[in-house]
């Protein structure tokens, strides 16, 4: 007998078909692991190289992440969340930094947009004809580690301004004349003092704002930027000869006591670039978060296609087992098999993942959720991981699968791989049904939740149901098979014989039922889940929307917007919105979470909103909205366990603590705002003091124009709807990962299991059957298994997303017909692709 190595690889060279679907299953599974572990490993190590603090080698500046501390004992972690907005440092530290040993300046830096404004406060004031509308604003003392040099003029001094000299020239201005700006503090006269070439570091930093750029006397600036007595850090300059380290120390040591921290090396390009922290938060969903439950799909569905191809093989085994070879022997065969085809396939996965890493990358960086100046980080950590993962994945089902046949007397061993077994093992079907308790249990929690309890629980519903269905599959198959096969029975000799077929192997059926349901559950839980909550936030917004005209602006409305609409003639209300985003703890215990709540402040008291938005208040009443008072959405007052007249702690958006009283709960929080708070308890905490919305009630489109662009409710509800489809993009993404996955699994394991068969469809060739009739029955089978699979997956789907919707909108899913309808399509076309195309190729030699 030839040793089990070489009976592997005998085994490899005359059942090719059999393993070519065992190293496609691993080599796409390697492909997930690695995309999947590239983008967590990216986001652990991401950086971002400073670009404005380059020259200064020390910057001291606030946290600019919330820490929460959750769990206890030796459960407790600390959680860090980004903030939605700058976090900023007393301006005054900047003189207690200069004093350190080593220091040769410490210089406050602050960084705001202005507005170009539209007509002269005093005679001969400029117009500043810039793209937009929108300039960036620093203090000039920045210019001492930007490069900023002075061309004409001299430095600003309250009231002036210095230009860059591109703005200076296409408007005209020259030292002396007069500009007019709009600023957080208002709309204001400058004197232009100088005209200055802007440095590397502003220069790239005001890349958005098409390069416009304005100086302001250090005195000033933080008034005009809306933070008096605040900057957005401090640069430390080192004398010649100071090391940074020795720098960084000497300063740490001076602002001792103080919310500021230092940062040296790359940390200081992450104070720059605050969009750094939500980078690595979005990385970390897809790389870890959406990784782990790719990974988990990927390794189960490639151990579903070895342990079908060691099945196949029953029949070998046993008669291995009848002349003689021991069970240690099959298992080392087994195990043979895996070492041979595992690691290749996942070497040559891991190329196409790396591929896939990349482009995944690429597309979050050019929809602006990843700073530009990130990059991929590919090591061989998550490449080794998935090669280890396919090889264990193979190993493992394996030998599961193998067990059996190595168990088996030798007497029986041909006898039982010539039968299907009726029912599965005992541990199997305590395991399955332990699943399918589980995922009832999980849908009845969700149904009883709202917000994010009930979107937490989907993940387990899904997962369960589909452990459930892959463990009970023989079962879940002839049932099915029964049911299904009914009407097949009358619909010629060709379908009876599919349905009886189909009863008769139900394993070889549920093999093939199992990824399509896995494609259907995932790939409608992922979209609809996104369409069904866009719909009621779409709803939401039309409904909430009552005022005549919205006027928006993307650089910001002008400061006195709210003013002159309300000074047009017609205009009955006039209310300018300011939105941001607010961190509010959710959860109960010691297991609380931050939650992102999109906030509005308002320009206005509540009884004027009330007249331009709707939010359908179930609860106390908008009259008391104020300072210290808030509104907020019934979906985070069930998630934050509060009501009217409870205090709600939650972290405004540079993380200055608040516990305003909540004066009332309404319903539209998800098409509006989830917090609805008076603008001033916002305007100093955001980096933007300009209303983003104006709403009003009367007036004409006409007198509206001059401040922004006008548009009636209808319009604005579809520029915000196109907004959130972008939105989109990563969980439609995501959808096609997983679907495409098990996908590309199910036609695997259905070409896999029709090449398998040639033996009987060349048996029915001989008793008499044609060509057209064993491909009729061939095609009924295909039909079978994919309307199998997509009821199977649909009604996951369902199980998930209706309590999951009913707890986050009140509404039931939303299910666009014809998306549904082309993936119930593409899943049938596939599935009769897979079975027709082999199937054709097997029945050659029988033509």
């Amino acid at each position: 007998m030839r040793l089990p190595n070489g009976l592997a690889r005998a085994a490899v060279r005359f059942k090719p078909a059999s393993f070519a679907g065992t190293f496609v299953a691993l080599l796409m599974s390697a492909l997930i692991v690695t995309a999947c572990g590239i983008l967590l490993e990216t986001s652990l190590r991401a950086t971002v190289p400073p670009q404005r603090y380059a020259k200064a080698p020390v910057v001291a500046a606030a946290d600019q992440y919330v820490r929460v501390a959750t769990g206890s004992g030796e459960d407790r972690e600390e959680e860090a969340t980004p903030l939605p907005d700058t976090a900023r440092v007393d301006a005054g530290l900047a003189a207690k930094a200069a004093e350190a040993p080593g220091v040769a300046a410490a210089v406050p830096d602050f960084t705001f947009p202005v507005r170009a404004a539209d007509g002269g406060a005093a005679f001969g004031a400029r117009e500043l004809p810039v793209a937009g509308g929108a300039l960036t604003g620093h203090g000039w003392g920045s210019h001492a580690f930007t490069g900023t040099a002075l061309t004409t003029g001299s430095a600003p001094r309250e009231g002036e301004v210095v230009l860059d000299a591109g703005t200076a020239r296409t408007a005209k201005a020259a030292v002396g004349d007069t500009v007019v700006l709009q600023t957080a503090a208002g709309r204001r006269d400058f004197r232009v003092a100088g005209v200055a070439e802007a440095g590397p570091a502003d220069t790239a930093r005001s890349a958005g704002a098409a390069g416009a750029l304005a100086w302001f006397a250090d005195g000033q600036a933080p008034t005009l930027a809306g933070h008096p007595g605040k900057a957005d850090a401090i640069a430390v300059l080192a004398r010649h000869g100071t090391d940074a380290d020795a720098l960084a120390g000497s300063v740490q040591k001076a602002l001792a006591g103080s919310v500021a921290e230092v940062y040296l090396g790359d940390d200081r390009g992450a104070i720059e670039d605050p969009g750094l922290g939500y980078a690595k938060e979005t990385l970390f969903g897809i790389g870890g978060s959406f990784g782990g439950i790719a990974a988990i799909v990927a390794v189960f569905t490639a151990a579903g296609t070895v342990a079908l191809s060691v099945s196949q093989r029953a029949r070998e085994f046993a008669l291995l087992r009848a002349v003689g070879a021991t069970p240690r022997q099959i298992r080392r065969a087994v195990a043979s098999e895996a070492l041979l085809v595992a690691p290749l396939a996942g070497i040559v996965g891991c190329l196409p993942g790396i591929g896939l890493a990349h482009w995944w990358f690429g597309q979050l960086q050019e929809r602006g959720a990843i700073p530009q100046a990130v990059r991929v980080h590919v090591s061989w950590i998550p490449l080794l991981v998935a090669v280890a993962a396919g090889l264990l994945t193979a190993l493992g089902a394996g030998w599961a699968a193998g067990r059996r046949p190595a168990k088996t007397k030798p007497g029986q061993a041909l006898t039982d791989a010539s039968v299907e077994r009726l029912r599965p093992g005992v541990i199997r079907t305590v395991l399955g049904i332990g699943a399918l308790v589980g995922g009832g249990f999980l849908t009845g929690l969700s149904a009883s939740s709202t917000g994010d309890g009930a979107a937490g629980a989907a993940l387990g519903v899904v997962m369960l149901f589909m452990l459930a269905v892959a463990l009970l599959g023989p079962l879940v198959a002839r049932v099915c098979a029964g049911l299904f096969g009914l009407p097949l029975r009358g619909a010629g000799p060709a379908a009876g014989l599919a349905a009886a077929n189909s009863r008769a192997n139900a394993r070889r059926l549920a093999s093939a039922i199992t990824p399509i349901a896995l494609a259907m559950a995932f790939a409608s839980t992922l979209v609809f889940m996104h369409t069904s909550e866009n719909h009621a936030a779409d709803k939401q917004l039309r409904a909430g929307i009552t005022a005549d005209h919205v006027v928006t602006d993307p650089a910001g409305l002008p400061a006195d917007a709210v003013a002159h609409a309300a000074r047009a003639p017609g205009v009955t209300a006039a209310v300018g919105l300011l939105n941001t985003q607010v961190l509010v703890p959710v959860g109960s215990g010691e297991f609380k979470s931050l939650r992102g709540a999109a906030a509005q402040g308002v320009t206005g008291s509540g009884a004027e909103l009330a007249k331009v938005q709707d939010l359908d208040v179930r609860e106390g009443s908008l009259d008391r909205l104020g300072k210290g008072r808030i509104a907020i959405d019934k979906t985070l007052a069930a998630s934050a366990d509060a009501g009217v007249g409870d205090r709600l702690p939650f972290y405004l958006p540079d993380g200055t603590d608040a516990r305003p009283e909540i004066v009332a709960v309404y319903g539209r929080g998800l098409g509006l705002a989830t917090v609805t708070m008076d603008r001033a308890s916002l305007a100093g905490h955001v980096t933007s003091g300009f209303d983003s919305t104006l709403l009003v009630r009367g007036g004409s489109e006409k007198s509206l124009t001059p401040l922004g662009e006008v548009t009636d409710a209808s319009g604005y509800a579809t520029e915000q709807n196109l907004d959130a489809h972008l939105g989109a993009w990563t969980n439609n993404t995501m959808a096609a990962v997983l679907g495409g996955f098990a996908a590309v699994a199910a036609v695997n394991t259905l070409v896999m299991t029709v090449l398998d068969r040639r033996r009987e469809l060349g048996t029915l060739r001989l008793v008499g059957s044609t060509r057209r009739q064993v491909m009729q029955m061939l095609r009924w089978e295909g039909l079978l298994v994919s309307a199998v699979g997509v009821v199977l997956g649909s009604a996951i789907a369902a199980a998930t997303l209706i309590p999951m919707m009913h707890g986050m909108t009140g509404e039931a899913p939303y299910v666009p017909p014809l998306v549904y309808a082309s993936f119930a399509a593409a899943t049938g076309g596939l599935a009769l692709l897979a079975v027709t195309l082999p199937a054709r190729a097997a029945l050659r030699r029988w033509s």
